[in-house]
């Protein structure tokens, strides 16, 4: 089988797991927490590779900037699957609890660009009823003649 046709049936189980956890949320976390462990599973069982103090400096007898490059595992490909679903649980997880909590599509900016609706929308002269009464203040009195000379 070639190995494009594996990623593509991957890909369609992944989708199809993600489009289930959308329908039951519950499903949705739980696979999250079994991918993430997984993947602590598999990164953890995988061997070092130049993982002495020659390899920290580029030795190991390779050219190549990462070190030499062996065959692809089936834990390598684990790895890779495994960070790829955890991506995209990530990504549903937070917009399932954004769209839950904001009631729809809605952005959070809107509520920044839009005034609020207790705030008066122009800033202006509040009407004669809702000022506090306060009583006339006297006018001032007009300055006093200058002395004549």
């Amino acid at each position: 089988m070639p190995k494009e046709v594996k990623w593509a049936i991957s890909f369609l189980v992944g989708a199809f797991l993600l489009w289930l956890g959308w329908k039951i949320y519950p499903f949705l976390v739980a696979l999250h927490i079994v991918i993430c462990l997984i993947l602590m599973g598999v990164i953890l069982l995988q061997s070092g590779e130049a993982a002495d103090l020659a390899g920290a400096f580029g030795g190991s007898g390779s050219q190549t900037a990462f070190g030499p490059r062996g065959a692809t595992t089936f834990l390598s490909r684990a790895t890779t699957w495994c960070a790829v679903m955890f991506m995209f649980t990530s990504m549903a997880l937070a917009v399932h609890v954004r769209t839950a909590t904001t009631g729809g599509g809605h952005s959070i900016l809107e509520q920044f660009s839009t005034p609020s609706k207790s705030a008066p929308a122009q800033p202006g002269p509040t009407p004669q009823s809702q000022q506090p009464s306060q009583p006339a203040l006297p006018s001032a009195p007009p300055p006093a003649p200058s002395p004549a000379k």
